[in-house]
C-alpha cells in the first residue's frame, strides 16, 4: 500500500495468542488442583532446592534474588497419592512431532523413578508433543524396557502409541491422568520389579 509522502508501512502477520500461557505445567497445576478439590488426589509439584546467594534489598518489603544455584538435582516434577498408592512422575514438552530426546530426561531422574517403581509406587512419565497437540502417559516400566532395548538417543512417537496413552484434553479435569491409572490399576504389575 503506497501512503503519502512516501510513508512505507509494513504489515506483519496476525499471531493467534489464544493459547499463549497454557503449557503442560500450567495444565497439570488446574488438574491436580481440581483432583485436590474434589478430594480425589493429593498431588503437588516439588520446588526445585535453590540455594540464595545475592539479594538486593530495595526496601523493607521488596527484596530481589540476584543470584542462586541449584542445590542438589532434582528428582521429578511431581508426587502425592491416590487411593493409597503413591505416584511421581516427569512432565515434559518437545516441539519435535516424530520423537521425544531422551536426553531431556536426565538420568538421575530416570534412576529415581526406576526406585519408585522398584519399590511399588507408580511412577511415569507425561510427554506432550507440542506440535501435534498430542499428551502421552507412558509407565516407567516401559520407559525402562525402552531404554534397555535401544540405543536411540530418542523414543519415537509411535512408541508411546503403541505403549502409552493419550490424555485427552478437557475443562475440569484439564488432563486427566487420572482416569489411566484407575483403568489399569488392575493390570499395573506391582510383582514383577
Amino acid at each position: 500500500m503506497k501512503y503519502p509522502s512516501g510513508i512505507n508501512k509494513e504489515f506483519k502477520k496476525f499471531k493467534s495468542y489464544s493459547n499463549r500461557g497454557m503449557n503442560l505445567e500450567q495444565d497439570l497445576n488446574d488438574t491436580n488442583a481440581y483432583y485436590l478439590n474434589q478430594e480425589l488426589a493429593v498431588i503437588y509439584k516439588k520446588p526445585t532446592p535453590i540455594t540464595i546467594n545475592k539479594v538486593d534489598y530495595k526496601s523493607r518489603t521488596d527484596a530481589v534474588i540476584k543470584e542462586a544455584h541449584f542445590k542438589i538435582p532434582s528428582t521429578t516434577d511431581y508426587n502425592g497419592i491416590y487411593k493409597g498408592n503413591y505416584i511421581d512422575f516427569e512432565a515434559k514438552e518437545t516441539n519435535n512431532t516424530t520423537s521425544f530426546p531422551l536426553n531431556n530426561i536426565h538420568k538421575h531422574q530416570i534412576e529415581h523413578l526406576k526406585k519408585i517403581y522398584k519399590l511399588g509406587g507408580i511412577g511415569f512419565i507425561i510427554v506432550r508433543f507440542n506440535k501435534v497437540n498430542k499428551t502421552y502417559l507412558l509407565f516407567v516400566k516401559d520407559l525402562l524396557l525402552f531404554i534397555e532395548n535401544n540405543k536411540r538417543a530418542s523414543i519415537p512417537r509411535s512408541y508411546f502409541e503403541e505403549k502409552g496413552y493419550i490424555i485427552k484434553d478437557g475443562i475440569n479435569p484439564r488432563l486427566d491422568y487420572l482416569k489411566i491409572i484407575d483403568k489399569l490399576e488392575v493390570n499395573y504389575e506391582k510383582s514383577e520389579k
